[in-house]
Protein backbone atom coordinates (compact mmCIF):
# COMPACT_ATOMS: atom_id res chain seq x y z
CA UNK A 1 0.00 0.00 0.00
CA UNK A 2 1.38 3.42 -0.88
CA UNK A 3 0.95 5.69 2.22
CA UNK A 4 2.45 8.83 0.44
CA UNK A 5 -1.40 9.46 -1.87
CA UNK A 6 -4.13 11.28 0.26
CA UNK A 7 -6.87 8.71 -0.59
CA UNK A 8 -8.96 7.90 1.98
CA UNK A 9 -12.18 7.35 0.22
CA UNK A 10 -12.57 4.95 -3.48
CA UNK A 11 -15.20 5.18 -5.32
CA UNK A 12 -15.17 2.40 -8.16
CA UNK A 13 -17.91 1.97 -11.30
CA UNK A 14 -19.22 -1.32 -12.32
CA UNK A 15 -20.58 -2.22 -15.57
CA UNK A 16 -17.01 -3.21 -17.64
CA UNK A 17 -14.93 -2.12 -14.33
CA UNK A 18 -16.01 -4.56 -12.15
CA UNK A 19 -18.67 -6.34 -13.24
CA UNK A 20 -17.94 -7.88 -17.00
CA UNK A 21 -20.68 -6.10 -19.18
CA UNK A 22 -19.42 -7.47 -22.09
CA UNK A 23 -19.41 -11.25 -21.50
CA UNK A 24 -22.79 -10.98 -19.21
CA UNK A 25 -24.57 -8.93 -21.66
CA UNK A 26 -23.86 -11.65 -24.23
CA UNK A 27 -25.18 -14.46 -22.74
CA UNK A 28 -28.53 -12.66 -21.75
CA UNK A 29 -28.77 -11.57 -25.05
CA UNK A 30 -28.28 -15.05 -26.18
CA UNK A 31 -30.87 -16.61 -23.60
CA UNK A 32 -33.79 -13.81 -24.60
CA UNK A 33 -33.00 -14.28 -28.65
CA UNK A 34 -33.88 -18.54 -27.66
CA UNK A 35 -36.01 -17.63 -25.09
CA UNK A 36 -38.14 -15.48 -27.72
CA UNK A 37 -37.25 -17.49 -30.40
CA UNK A 38 -36.24 -14.29 -32.32
CA UNK A 39 -34.70 -16.85 -35.22
CA UNK A 40 -37.87 -16.45 -36.68
CA UNK A 41 -36.63 -12.92 -37.79
CA UNK A 42 -33.18 -13.20 -38.36
CA UNK A 43 -30.72 -15.70 -39.78
CA UNK A 44 -28.56 -16.05 -37.01
CA UNK A 45 -28.03 -14.85 -33.44
CA UNK A 46 -24.74 -12.82 -34.72
CA UNK A 47 -26.97 -10.51 -37.18
CA UNK A 48 -28.71 -10.13 -34.46
CA UNK A 49 -26.12 -9.23 -31.72
CA UNK A 50 -24.29 -6.83 -34.33
CA UNK A 51 -27.30 -4.80 -35.41
CA UNK A 52 -28.43 -4.62 -31.64
CA UNK A 53 -24.89 -3.63 -30.59
CA UNK A 54 -24.70 -0.35 -32.76
CA UNK A 55 -27.65 1.04 -31.91
CA UNK A 56 -27.64 0.43 -27.96
CA UNK A 57 -24.28 1.90 -28.29
CA UNK A 58 -25.84 4.89 -29.94
CA UNK A 59 -28.91 5.00 -27.61
CA UNK A 60 -26.43 5.14 -24.28
CA UNK A 61 -24.44 8.08 -25.57
CA UNK A 62 -27.95 10.11 -26.24
CA UNK A 63 -29.01 9.11 -22.52
CA UNK A 64 -25.92 10.43 -21.19
CA UNK A 65 -25.96 13.45 -22.80
CA UNK A 66 -30.12 13.84 -21.71
CA UNK A 67 -31.46 13.83 -24.75
CA UNK A 68 -33.82 10.49 -24.39
CA UNK A 69 -35.72 8.72 -22.09
CA UNK A 70 -34.47 5.46 -20.13
CA UNK A 71 -38.33 4.02 -20.90
CA UNK A 72 -36.91 5.25 -24.65
CA UNK A 73 -33.73 3.39 -24.71
CA UNK A 74 -34.98 0.10 -23.07
CA UNK A 75 -37.51 -0.11 -25.71
CA UNK A 76 -35.86 1.47 -28.65
CA UNK A 77 -32.51 -0.59 -28.37
CA UNK A 78 -34.88 -3.55 -29.30
CA UNK A 79 -37.44 -2.33 -31.82
CA UNK A 80 -34.65 -1.29 -34.16
CA UNK A 81 -33.43 -4.33 -34.78
CA UNK A 82 -36.70 -5.60 -35.04
CA UNK A 83 -37.36 -2.79 -37.46
CA UNK A 84 -34.77 -3.93 -39.75
CA UNK A 85 -36.28 -7.33 -40.60
CA UNK A 86 -39.49 -5.65 -41.43
CA UNK A 87 -41.45 -5.80 -37.93
CA UNK A 88 -42.05 -2.88 -36.48
CA UNK A 89 -43.64 -4.20 -33.05
CA UNK A 90 -43.18 -2.09 -30.07
CA UNK A 91 -45.15 -4.37 -28.23
CA UNK A 92 -42.65 -7.58 -29.05
CA UNK A 93 -39.58 -5.21 -28.61
CA UNK A 94 -40.89 -4.07 -24.94
CA UNK A 95 -41.68 -7.44 -24.70
CA UNK A 96 -37.95 -8.69 -24.97
CA UNK A 97 -36.55 -5.51 -23.16
CA UNK A 98 -38.30 -6.46 -20.24
CA UNK A 99 -37.15 -10.33 -20.36
CA UNK A 100 -33.51 -9.23 -21.23
CA UNK A 101 -33.70 -6.93 -17.83
CA UNK A 102 -34.63 -9.90 -15.88
CA UNK A 103 -32.00 -12.26 -17.42
CA UNK A 104 -29.19 -9.97 -17.08
CA UNK A 105 -28.36 -9.48 -13.68
CA UNK A 106 -28.46 -13.22 -12.98
CA UNK A 107 -25.13 -13.12 -14.87
CA UNK A 108 -22.39 -13.25 -12.40
CA UNK A 109 -19.03 -12.88 -14.66
CA UNK A 110 -16.90 -10.10 -12.87
CA UNK A 111 -13.29 -9.00 -14.60
CA UNK A 112 -9.71 -10.62 -13.61
CA UNK A 113 -9.13 -9.42 -10.43
CA UNK A 114 -12.25 -7.55 -9.43
CA UNK A 115 -12.91 -9.67 -6.54
CA UNK A 116 -9.75 -9.57 -5.18
CA UNK A 117 -9.27 -5.86 -5.92
CA UNK A 118 -12.93 -5.63 -3.76
CA UNK A 119 -11.08 -7.94 -0.71
CA UNK A 120 -8.08 -5.73 -0.77
CA UNK A 121 -10.05 -2.23 -0.76
CA UNK A 122 -12.76 -3.00 1.68
CA UNK A 123 -10.37 -3.16 4.88
CA UNK A 124 -8.51 0.00 3.48
CA UNK A 125 -11.06 2.36 2.42
CA UNK A 126 -14.91 3.05 2.10
CA UNK A 127 -15.88 1.94 -1.18
CA UNK A 128 -18.76 3.84 -3.19
CA UNK A 129 -20.25 2.54 -6.12
CA UNK A 130 -21.03 5.14 -9.13
CA UNK A 131 -23.24 4.30 -12.36
CA UNK A 132 -25.10 5.39 -14.41
CA UNK A 133 -27.11 2.12 -14.58
CA UNK A 134 -30.73 1.36 -14.23
CA UNK A 135 -31.78 0.71 -10.67
CA UNK A 136 -33.91 -2.18 -11.59
CA UNK A 137 -30.31 -4.18 -12.40
CA UNK A 138 -27.66 -2.47 -11.05
CA UNK A 139 -28.44 -3.85 -7.40
CA UNK A 140 -29.37 -7.50 -8.20
CA UNK A 141 -26.05 -7.42 -10.21
CA UNK A 142 -24.03 -6.81 -6.76
CA UNK A 143 -26.51 -9.59 -5.09
CA UNK A 144 -26.13 -11.98 -7.46
CA UNK A 145 -22.16 -11.74 -7.64
CA UNK A 146 -22.25 -11.51 -3.80
CA UNK A 147 -20.13 -8.25 -4.16
CA UNK A 148 -22.59 -5.81 -2.52
CA UNK A 149 -21.33 -5.96 1.36
CA UNK A 150 -18.17 -4.42 -0.18
CA UNK A 151 -19.67 -1.13 -0.39
CA UNK A 152 -20.59 1.25 2.22
CA UNK A 153 -22.84 3.76 -0.55
CA UNK A 154 -24.18 2.40 -4.13
CA UNK A 155 -24.82 6.04 -5.77
CA UNK A 156 -26.90 5.40 -9.34
CA UNK A 157 -27.40 8.33 -11.68
CA UNK A 158 -31.40 8.36 -10.61
CA UNK A 159 -31.12 8.74 -7.45
CA UNK A 160 -28.50 11.03 -7.87
CA UNK A 161 -30.38 13.25 -10.45
CA UNK A 162 -27.27 13.58 -12.35
CA UNK A 163 -25.71 11.31 -14.86
CA UNK A 164 -21.56 10.57 -14.86
CA UNK A 165 -20.19 12.70 -16.59
CA UNK A 166 -21.97 15.40 -14.61
CA UNK A 167 -20.08 16.64 -11.80
CA UNK A 168 -22.99 16.82 -9.86
CA UNK A 169 -23.11 12.95 -8.73
CA UNK A 170 -19.16 12.95 -8.36
CA UNK A 171 -20.48 15.72 -5.86
CA UNK A 172 -23.64 13.67 -4.04
CA UNK A 173 -20.59 10.58 -3.77
CA UNK A 174 -18.46 13.24 -1.47
CA UNK A 175 -21.37 14.54 0.03
CA UNK A 176 -22.40 11.10 1.06
CA UNK A 177 -18.86 10.76 2.32
CA UNK A 178 -18.67 14.03 3.82
CA UNK A 179 -15.17 13.78 1.99
CA UNK A 180 -13.58 16.07 0.19
CA UNK A 181 -12.46 15.88 -3.62
CA UNK A 182 -8.79 15.74 -2.86
CA UNK A 183 -9.27 12.93 -0.49
CA UNK A 184 -11.01 10.80 -2.89
CA UNK A 185 -10.10 8.21 -6.20
CA UNK A 186 -12.37 7.28 -8.49
CA UNK A 187 -11.79 3.91 -10.73
CA UNK A 188 -13.33 3.52 -14.15
CA UNK A 189 -13.24 2.12 -18.07
CA UNK A 190 -15.03 5.07 -19.54
CA UNK A 191 -13.11 7.65 -20.43
CA UNK A 192 -15.51 10.10 -20.88
CA UNK A 193 -18.15 9.10 -18.14
CA UNK A 194 -15.61 7.88 -15.15
CA UNK A 195 -12.37 9.71 -15.92
CA UNK A 196 -13.42 13.26 -17.40
CA UNK A 197 -16.15 13.21 -14.90
CA UNK A 198 -14.19 12.90 -12.15
CA UNK A 199 -11.60 15.22 -13.21
CA UNK A 200 -14.29 18.17 -13.38
CA UNK A 201 -15.29 17.10 -9.55
CA UNK A 202 -11.68 17.66 -8.75
CA UNK A 203 -11.12 13.92 -8.25
CA UNK A 204 -8.02 11.47 -9.37
CA UNK A 205 -8.59 9.01 -11.36
CA UNK A 206 -7.45 5.28 -12.32
CA UNK A 207 -8.59 4.69 -15.98
CA UNK A 208 -9.17 0.99 -16.64
CA UNK A 209 -7.64 0.90 -20.19
CA UNK A 210 -8.68 -2.48 -21.41
CA UNK A 211 -7.73 -1.67 -25.08
CA UNK A 212 -4.41 -0.25 -26.66
CA UNK A 213 -5.68 3.49 -27.67
CA UNK A 214 -7.15 6.32 -25.46
CA UNK A 215 -10.76 6.85 -25.86
CA UNK A 216 -9.87 10.48 -26.64
CA UNK A 217 -6.79 11.46 -27.94
CA UNK A 218 -4.61 13.89 -25.54
CA UNK A 219 -6.12 13.22 -22.76
CA UNK A 220 -4.76 11.94 -19.88
CA UNK A 221 -5.99 10.25 -16.81
CA UNK A 222 -3.61 10.69 -12.81
CA UNK A 223 -3.33 7.17 -12.95
CA UNK A 224 -3.56 4.62 -16.50
CA UNK A 225 -4.01 1.06 -16.03
CA UNK A 226 -4.20 -2.19 -18.28
CA UNK A 227 -5.81 -4.50 -15.64
CA UNK A 228 -7.22 -4.02 -12.17
CA UNK A 229 -4.24 -5.79 -10.75
CA UNK A 230 -2.00 -3.18 -11.57
CA UNK A 231 -4.42 -0.95 -8.92
CA UNK A 232 -2.77 -2.99 -5.60
CA UNK A 233 0.62 -0.90 -6.33
CA UNK A 234 -1.32 2.53 -6.59
CA UNK A 235 -3.64 2.15 -3.48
Amino acid sequence: MNNMHPYRYVFLDLDDTLWDFHANARLSLQKMYEQQALNRYFENFEEFFQIYARRNIELWEMYGKGEITKEFLMSERFRYPLAKMGLDDLQLAEAIGKQYLEILPEQTSLLPFARELLDYLYPKYPLTLISNGFVEVQYKKLKSCRIEHYFSHVVLSEQAGALKPDREIFNYALRLNQATPEEAIMIGDSFSADIEGAKNAGIDQIYLQRNNLLSYTGQHATFIVKSLQEVFSIL
